[in-house]
């Protein structure tokens, strides 16, 4: 009998998602699995041998880091910097913004190159291996890593500039750079894992609506992003439209009455619309 490669891997793709949702909501993540699974559904290539062999070079990468430095956060930031933007050359430029790759960890850690946030999940997840007290900082437009006590002494790093160590006053110019608006204290809290997969998930998002060729990356962004124990719920609207946008009618249809019924009892004006949205998308069956 001969086998059905389609089937296996939607089997595949299935088994990986349900894995992707247990680890979503385990009490404290495992950041770069999650990143590898985003991985796994840009790349088909990426099995669990690939992914097994990410953590492994971000263990490698941890062993070369010497273990408690004395001087603090800012010792840390620079063995880090020394390490992984000077030896290893990790960074980032505007071109990398073009590429789909940016957003994915095992080509990050293949290319050296990627977004902010997916060279800050490096930083994160080797500073973590080596023992440093390192967290994520979801900046507008701009993620970094802090080193030490949020609330006490600590530095901000910027892992896109090779790990360049910035001042309040570089942390300012930016968010400023990037939204027009000014620093506030907010921001500067530490980001739960989930919350830097989502926005992963959002960056592909983006990337890939600017491209409707790649609608098929806006669909399993999405799908994931709605896999989070938390998400914004205009995603599941977002995805009917894309449905529809793609020519699959009734799927995308189906989403949109489902939706509806979600917001009936809290917004009835929207879930009409909703409806009106449903509609419009069997008619152009006939």
């Amino acid at each position: 009998m001969a086998k059905d490669f389609g089937a296996e891997a939607d089997g595949g793709r299935a088994a990986r998602r349900r894995q992707f949702a247990e680890a979503a909501r385990e009490e404290k993540p495992d950041l770069a699995l999650l990143c590898l699974l985003i991985g796994a559904e840009a790349d088909p290539e990426l099995d669990e041998k690939g992914m097994d062999e990410a953590q492994i070079e971000l263990d490698r990468l941890a062993g070369l880091l010497p273990y408690a430095p004395t001087g603090g956060p800012g010792a840390w930031a620079r063995n880090l910097a020394e390490l992984l933007g000077t030896r290893c050359g990790f960074g980032g430029s505007p071109a990398d913004y073009r590429r789909l790759e940016s957003s994915l960890l095992h080509q990050v850690l293949r290319r050296r190159r990627g977004l902010p946030i997916l060279l800050s999940v490096v930083w994160l997840e080797v500073a973590r291996r080596a023992g440093a007290p390192v967290y994520g900082v979801a900046l507008p437009g701009h993620f970094v890593v802090g080193l030490g006590d949020p609330a006490g002494a600590h530095v901000l790093v910027d892992p896109f500039a090779g790990g360049r160590l910035l001042g309040e006053t570089d942390a300012a110019l930016l968010v400023r750079g990037t939204t027009g608006g000014e620093l506030t204290a907010p921001m500067l809290t530490p980001a739960d894992p989930r919350e830097i997969v989502l926005r992963i998930l959002n960056n592909i998002r983006a990337w890939a609506q600017a491209r409707p060729e790649h609608s098929a990356v806006q669909l399993w962004a999405l799908d994931l992003s709605l896999l989070l124990p938390s998400h914004p719920a205009r995603l599941r609207h977002e995805r009917a439209q894309l449905l529809v946008r793609r020519g699959e009618f009734l799927d995308g249809a189906e989403e949109l009455e489902e939706y509806a019924r979600v917001l009936d009892a809290v917004d009835p004006t929207t879930a009409t619309a909703l409806r009106r949205e449903a509609a419009a998308a069997r008619a152009m069956l006939n």
